[in-house]
């Protein structure tokens, strides 16, 4: 009963690496053949339209339209006070060194779905991304068991300016992006979390010449309270 369900980057790794290759060879169909085994659902099409972004919006309630504006906000306020311009110093005569902050071309945004749909995510990653100019951004996520993805994550990604969803997760969400397919074009760098297959499947990219973030690890939180605190 207090056994982890994980296992182990050993025991995962050949199923990953199996995938890569495979989509590497075959592409789409292939995207659309482990999505069908992992996440039981036949999709014909692997990019969210405009229609199903535009439907998502009147799908979300407007409190909570509101209170993710206001993150937006927040977010938009930190990341820009980040942006400085070229720093240059001369360290001994005639040796110059200098910092500057360039944008990556193509990024890829990896966003959980499932039972917890983390649109909260999408903030964290699109608006960084939206600040620093990268000029295309990617975003893959689960679809759920109708071939639909979550409409906040969707409201979310068009009022961040990304237009290019895919509705793929998992292994082949991460392969997709890595290795480009007939649809998911290939990026330079992936960032998001992931359960324990994404996690084993990012370090995997690596070996296609693709940057990652740090692998994403567990976290634990403890709010103290007093006892008139309203637990919102």
């Amino acid at each position: 009963m207090l056994r982890r369900p994980t296992q182990s980057f050993s025991e995962l790794e050949p199923l990953v690496e199996g995938i890569f290759e495979e989509v590497r060879l075959g592409g789409d169909p292939v995207i659309k053949k482990y999505t069908a085994r992992f996440d039981a659902v036949q999709l014909d099409t692997l990019l969210v339209s405009g229609e199903e972004i535009r439907e998502a919006s009147l799908l979300v309630p407007e409190a909570l339209k509101q209170a993710i504006l206001l993150a937006k906000g927040n977010i938009e306020k930190f990341h820009a006070a980040q942006r400085t311009p070229r720093v240059t110093t001369e360290t001994m005569p005639g040796v110059w060194c200098w910092q500057e902050k360039r944008p990556i071309q193509k990024v890829g945004l990896y966003i959980p779905g499932g039972t917890a749909p983390l649109f909260s995510t999408v903030l964290m990653l699109a608006v960084p991304a939206q600040l620093a100019g990268c000029g295309e951004i990617i975003l893959c996520t689960p679809p759920d068991l109708q071939g639909r993805v979550d409409p906040t994550i969707l409201y979310v990604a068009a009022l961040c300016g990304v237009t290019k969803i895919f509705k793929v997760g998992g292994i082949q969400a991460i392969a997709g992006m890595a290795l480009g397919t007939q649809s998911i074009p290939k990026v330079y760098k992936i960032f998001g979390p992931g359960n324990q297959y994404v996690t084993v499947a990012k370090p995997m990219a690596t070996k296609y010449g693709l940057d990652i973030v740090l692998p994403a690890r567990s976290s634990a939180r403890l709010v103290a309270a007093v006892h008139y605190a309203y637990p919102a």
